[in-house]
């Protein structure tokens, strides 16, 4: 029998953070950095889906964007999540894999029907970044019984190092966990 991992010590961290913040619907948007294949860096706002794993965190794309010819590329990222009225800041690097429903349909589905069914319309509109078609249709609503498109990717990212930026005091406290040192806390200069 494998021995049971202690939850990550950021994990709390960010949990209490979340629950100071909770009646906010931006707190759950967190920014993902991504490196473009012609080497420029971007940046994209995401919704925060939950936990596959103590460490791993889930987010959802469509496979038509950009984002998704991004982290083909380089899977390496980087995510920040500002937590405003915690005052608290977190930066989780590490690989994002994806998974489609022809490599996984149950994992899809599961994903698909947790969310609201105007989250679920968007992957019904036409192709994102594509010139505007003013006759195309843009629905408001998808139900859950429909099966996710092809395009809809689950996202997993395996996280390595977590920074906690605490705006909350002065001096700000910075924090520093590597997974390779087993999520050992380390305080830096902020």
């Amino acid at each position: 029998m494998l021995p049971v991992m202690p939850l990550p010590p950021w994990r709390p961290l960010l949990k209490a953070a979340q629950q100071r913040d909770s009646r906010s619907q931006a707190a759950r948007w967190l920014q993902l950095a991504t490196v473009s294949e012609d080497g420029t860096p971007r940046v994209r706002t995401l919704v925060f889906r939950g936990w596959s794993a103590d460490d791993q965190l889930l987010l959802f794309t469509d496979a038509r964007t950009e984002k998704a010819r991004d982290l083909t590329h380089q899977p390496s990222v980087e995510v920040c999540w500002l937590l405003a009225k915690a005052k608290q800041q977190f930066r989780f690097r590490g690989v994002i894999s994806t998974t489609n429903p022809a490599m996984d349909a149950q994992l899809c589905q599961h994903h698909w029907t947790t969310m609201r069914d105007s989250g679920r319309a968007l992957w019904a509109w036409p192709d994102p970044g594509a010139e505007l078609d003013l006759d195309a249709s843009f629905p408001s609503e998808l139900s859950e019984h429909s099966a996710p498109p092809d395009h809809f990717l689950v996202l997993t990212l395996k996280v390595s190092a977590v920074e906690n930026l605490d705006l909350s005091h002065h001096p700000h406290r910075r924090r520093l966990w590597l997974l390779v040192d087993q999520w050992r806390e380390r305080r830096l200069n902020p």
